[in-house]
């Protein structure tokens, strides 16, 4: 609504009392009314009246009295369909359809310059990220990182900064000051056009208004590589000779990719159906006892998916409980509809057990229930769809869409790594088969002394509430410093651990000495020297023969291979081709230490063609060339 229109705050009849004061001129289409329907007062908009007409009356009015996006407009159809049945969803549509471009014509948006509008702080954001560029520069320099590390962390100070710039800018579009007839400056949801383009979805999204008015970002290169030198200008500003010279690679890749993609990704599609054409639905119930757990998708302490929401339309395996009061939500073998997904999430369920293709036990193809809901129809699949066929196509469908994603962006690179943990709840910190030593010195790390370092692969961490029930789970890497102990009381958005996103350490279990065993120089370890910094490090490379097998050892006081506390383990660590040795022969370290550092892959942009040829690895089946030793 716009505050301070005409016909602001009027009390109607009825809609068709609505519909005369508006054709009469008396009122704005966004003027904010009084309406009452179907005998109850509903606080609202002109515009939501008159969408109303056209709305069949089963729907209920608070379904369209909020800001209709695209999202909202297909879950309205969404719920037409399932109330209302097929003819009346496509004769919505079809009005749906007319009154859009109808009062589209009418509201005349446009784009002007002045729509774009740059954030006041941007030359500190990247002033900033400047200062920090050259600090990672100076510890380049002297030696304290490789050139890949400083590449990565580079490449993530401008992905934050970008970030934070577009962040401010849509901040700044979204809300717009008015001037109060009492001269009190209030703030209200902006009609900036180019807003309201991408907030309701109709054309553009917030990647491409950054670019407008923030800053353009990281651009990759052809080969996928990010150049770190990140265009700071943006479109509206203008970019210089330099920066439109790097913004053309990230053009041009988007259409070279899609000219070459589009013959890789029809012939995936075509191995893909041959491989599961056969897998059809056969039965009603195979009966199994099997199913996956299913937890709420999480990246980086934000969850991007709810449980109830990954559930939707699968059939549980097991009775799911209220976890308050033990009443029954869903009983073993029922489909999880809109309802009790919506239950699922509201009561806070992290985890819920459902039936899954992966532990049909079927003879021949999958049942319905392992299967769960036809997406086409919103029921249970019927016996005798070909879902093989179907799940072949929309892994194949997207990879001709997809090679274009870096095309529709304009070749801008997205990446963020992260290196932290927070909590999201308030609660009490409880360590589940976590082994941590204290840290001693670690001068590569921003760690202080005594934070305890998490020295196996598989631990967790809990946050309990006051009845000791479980509110949060979070897997902890391999090297990470916790930033609290056993048993500690946080807040939500407290910091639990951090880690480093860019290489995966090799620790020391015990304090020793450490012991070179089969590394040789020349053949399975090189020194490259650095040629900027002048400094050399040790590397493990690729080796002829199969009897050297590069490795760290600690040796105790009596010169004996050390025991790893707790078990009859020895303190002897196999390094991978690639790890970058950080102790030198004879050191003394203790435990937490860093041994050794296998660089993580550089960050090459994100995006599912990327995944393409991926995709087809798996079901090549193909050996990988960097294989683990286990």
């Amino acid at each position: 609504f716009r505050p301070g229109v005409m016909g602001e705050g009027m009390v109607f009849a009825d809609p068709a009392e609505v519909r005369s004061a508006l054709d009469a001129g008396m009122v704005d289409l966004q003027a904010r009314i009084k309406v009452r329907i179907r005998g109850e007062m509903k606080e609202t908009t002109v515009g939501r009246v008159i969408l109303y007409e056209i709305i069949p009356e089963q729907i209920p009015f608070d379904l369209i009295n909020k800001i209709m996006n695209k999202k909202e407009l297909s879950n309205l159809i969404d719920y037409c369909y399932r109330s209302c049945g097929d003819k009346t969803t496509v004769l919505l549509a079809d009005r749906l359809k007319d009154m859009g471009f109808k009062y589209a014509t009418m509201s005349g948006a446009s784009i002007a310059i002045h729509n774009m509008v740059v954030p006041a702080n941007k030359k500190d954001i990247v002033a900033r990220a400047d200062k920090d560029v050259l600090k990672i520069q100076k510890q380049y320099m002297d030696g304290l990182i490789t050139d890949g590390e400083r590449y990565n962390k580079v490449i993530d100070i401008w992905s934050q900064a970008t970030e934070k710039i577009a962040a401010e800018m849509l901040t700044g579009i979204s809300m717009e000051e008015l001037d109060e007839a009492d001269g009190v400056k209030r703030k209200v949801e902006s009609f900036n056009p180019i807003f309201m383009m991408a907030d309701s979805g109709a054309r553009g999204s917030a990647v491409q208004i950054r670019q407008l008015a923030g800053m353009r970002g990281l651009m990759a290169k052809p080969s996928g590589e990010i150049i770190e030198t990140p265009i700071t200008a943006n479109f509206r500003e203008g970019l210089t000779v330099l920066q439109y010279f790097i913004s053309t690679h990230g053009a041009r890749k988007g259409l070279a990719d899609t000219a070459l993609k589009t013959a890789n990704s029809g012939y995936l599609t075509r191995r893909l159906v041959d491989v599961a054409q056969d897998c059809i639905i056969n039965e009603d119930d195979c009966a199994t006892l099997d199913g996956l757990d299913v937890f709420a998708l999480m990246e980086g302490g934000e969850i991007i998916e709810t449980a109830g929401e990954r559930v939707l339309g699968r059939v549980a395996l097991e009775d799911i409980k209220d976890p308050f009061t033990g009443e029954v939500l869903v009983e073993a073998n029922q489909e999880i509809d809109e309802l009790l997904a919506d239950k699922i999430d509201r009561l806070g369920i992290e985890k819920v057990k459902i039936r899954s293709v992966l532990a049909c036990k079927s003879r021949h193809g999958v049942c319905a229930r392992c299967y769960g809901r036809d997406l086409s129809h919103g029921h249970l699949v019927n016996i005798g769809e070909a879902v093989g066929i179907i799940a072949a196509q929309a892994i194949g469908e997207p990879g001709t869409q997809l090679t274009m994603r870096t095309f529709h962006i304009g070749g801008t690179a997205k990446f963020e790594e992260h290196s932290t943990l927070q909590s999201r709840h308030d609660g009490t910190v409880r360590f589940v088969n976590l082994n941590t030593v204290k840290s001693k010195i670690d001068a590569s790390s921003s760690s202080k002394v005594g934070d305890l370092v998490v020295m196996n692969r598989h631990g967790e961490l809990h946050v309990l509430d006051e009845q000791q029930r479980s509110r949060g789970k979070y897997t902890v890497l391999y090297g990470a410093h916790l930033k609290v102990v056993d048993g500690s009381i946080v807040r939500k958005g407290e910091l639990l651990a951090e880690w480093d996103p860019f290489s995966i350490p090799i620790l020391a279990e015990v304090d020793g000495a450490v012991k070179f065993g089969d590394i040789v120089e020349g053949r399975t370890m090189q020194e490259q020297l650095d040629e900027v910094t002048g400094l050399s490090r040790k590397v493990i490379v690729e080796f002829r023969g199969a009897d050297l097998r590069p490795r760290v050892s600690l040796k105790d006081k009596k010169g004996k291979t050390a025991k790893v506390p707790g078990s009859n383990a020895v303190a002897r660590h196999l390094l991978p081709v690639g790890s970058n040795l950080v102790v030198s022969e004879g050191d003394v370290v203790g435990a937490g230490s860093i041994l050794a550092k296998i660089p993580r892959e550089t960050t090459k942009t994100k995006d599912i063609t990327g995944g393409l040829p991926r995709v087809a690895e798996l079901f090549e089946a193909r050996k990988p060339k960097d294989f683990a030793v286990i």
